[in-house]
């Protein structure tokens, strides 16, 4: 199957790729003639949308923004908070958590408990995504955004009291608890993400890599709040119970933002062109609003870039957490703090969620290469490398591959930081390109499409990253 050429691809865009219409948003004239899509039908014959949004409002004081951006961050939040807690969890999992004692003994749950969690985080987000593709004219997007945000909300509750009871004695049943937790609330999340990416593509670019730069912003903000709370307190679980906290108030801040957005008259006026552009939510007879969107047409233009997203996160997920977390200093046995409580916090988490999220950041004034390039899914394939760089530098512990190429503590820095930048920038376009190269109606349907390729991309690599670190 070859790429769609550029001028077919063209005539389909939404106005709010085309460059000229992130500023002004100017909807051009061609949307107003006849589509011969094979999803016309979904469009009323004489729809009043492209009058009703030719015109927009202002974003006062970039308050949609804002407010994408936070969802942004909500989105990813609750599966960075729990992997950037891993003192807390190698704490929880180890076979002495007795206080007084220097040290916890490792064990098989805090050695791989980075590869069960992306495993269980990812695997039901596949199916969490499938359902919210059928049900993208079933239930509205209040009901699908909302119940999720309180199912993750009441997740993090009940992990937040868990900190400070004790699991020594049942600490293969809390591991097991955690472990559906997590499962909950990665399906609960990409309900939510899913979505809110979906409602993203009727309004300009700008709100959906708003979007997206939320996302990795969430990752940086887990990381600082991680460092933070292991510089201030002088308990693992006082730590954790702080960091927990912290999410569950920013959850809450997530649900009153969104209940916000409809009373914003910009936001106001592109979820009404949305209602509009789906019939299948208006009908009252209750046959259209039945209808699953066709993925056919949705996938005929978007394969090439859907399966450049599955392949960004594939290859960030194998190596992230599970090995960049267990690349140690090569001056650990100094005693320096910032070789052994800091190091993989600074260069494993935050440097990598910063870089991520300077790559996201940087679509926003740079969009090359194009939906159709052949360059994006090179550049796409080009990011496999990372994998052996990271495998090669001071994993710790080696069974099998016993040689460190990278002997020096630059390396895993200057990888982790290509890895995040790359994964920012080369994940976040094909991501507000899929909404835009196809016709309006299907743009919410497309969203949703993105996140199952992306989602599908993060389990394919979590069940890699398994035998990734077996191997090392």
């Amino acid at each position: 199957m070859k790429m769609d050429s550029t001028e077919p691809l063209q005539s389909s865009l939404n106005s709010s790729y085309l460059p000229t219409a992130l500023g002004n948003h100017v909807i051009s004239d061609d949307e107003d003639s006849e589509d011969h899509s094979p999803s016309a039908s979904l469009i009323p014959k004489n729809s009043p949308v492209p009058l009703a949004v030719r015109y927009s409002p202002e974003d006062s004081y970039c308050l949609v923004y804002i407010i994408f951006f936070l969802m942004g961050i909500g989105s990813l939040l609750p599966w960075n908070f729990f992997i950037t807690a891993k003192p807390y969890w190698l704490y929880k999992f180890s076979n002495n958590t007795d206080h007084s004692s220097g040290e916890e003994q490792s064990s098989d749950l805090s050695n791989y408990f980075e590869s069960y969690l992306a495993i269980a985080s990812t695997v039901p987000s596949v199916v969490c995504l499938i359902l919210n593709y059928v049900l993208v004219n079933r239930l509205s997007p209040n009901m699908r955004i909302l119940s999720s945000l309180f199912v993750i909300l009441l997740v993090f509750v009940i992990t937040t009291v868990l900190v400070k009871v004790d699991v020594s004695d049942c600490r293969m049943g809390f591991f097991t608890g955690t472990l559906v937790s997590v499962a909950v609330v990665s399906g609960a999340s990409n309900i939510f993400s899913g979505s809110m990416f979906g409602i993203s593509g009727q309004f300009p670019m700008r709100i959906s890599q708003a979007l997206i730069s939320g996302q990795a912003m969430g990752g940086t903000l887990s990381a600082v709040a991680s460092i933070v709370d292991l510089a201030a307190a002088n308990d693992v679980t006082n730590s954790a119970l702080a960091y927990f906290l912290t999410a569950d108030i920013f959850i809450l801040l997530c649900i009153i933002s969104y209940l916000l957005l409809p009373k914003l008259a910009y936001s106001r006026h592109y979820m009404l062109g949305s209602t509009h552009n789906n019939p299948g939510v208006m009908s009252e007879g209750g046959g259209a609003a039945s209808a699953v969107p066709p993925l056919q047409p949705i996938l005929q233009k978007t394969w090439v870039l859907g399966l450049s997203v599955f392949y960004v996160f594939f290859v960030s997920i194998m190596v992230f957490p599970a090995v960049s977390s267990g690349i140690q200093s090569v001056e650990k046995d100094s005693g320096n703090p910032w070789t052994t409580t800091y190091f993989v916090p600074l260069t494993s988490f935050l440097l990598y969620n910063f870089a991520d999220f300077c790559g996201r950041q940087a679509t926003a004034w740079l969009q090359v290469p194009g939906p159709t390039s052949r360059v994006l899914p090179a550049l796409v394939l080009c990011r496999s490398i990372i994998v052996p760089l990271l495998m090669f530098c001071n994993y710790q512990p080696r069974e099998h591959l016993h040689t460190v190429l990278f002997g020096h503590d630059v390396y895993p820095v200057v990888f982790n930081c290509l890895l995040g930048l790359s994964n920012g920038y080369l994940g976040t376009l094909p991501m507000i390109y899929g909404p835009k190269v196809v016709p309006r109606e299907l743009a919410e349907a497309t969203g949703v499409v993105m996140s199952f390729f992306l989602t599908l991309g993060l389990a394919a690599g979590s069940a890699f990253s398994v035998l990734l670190v077996h191997c090392i």
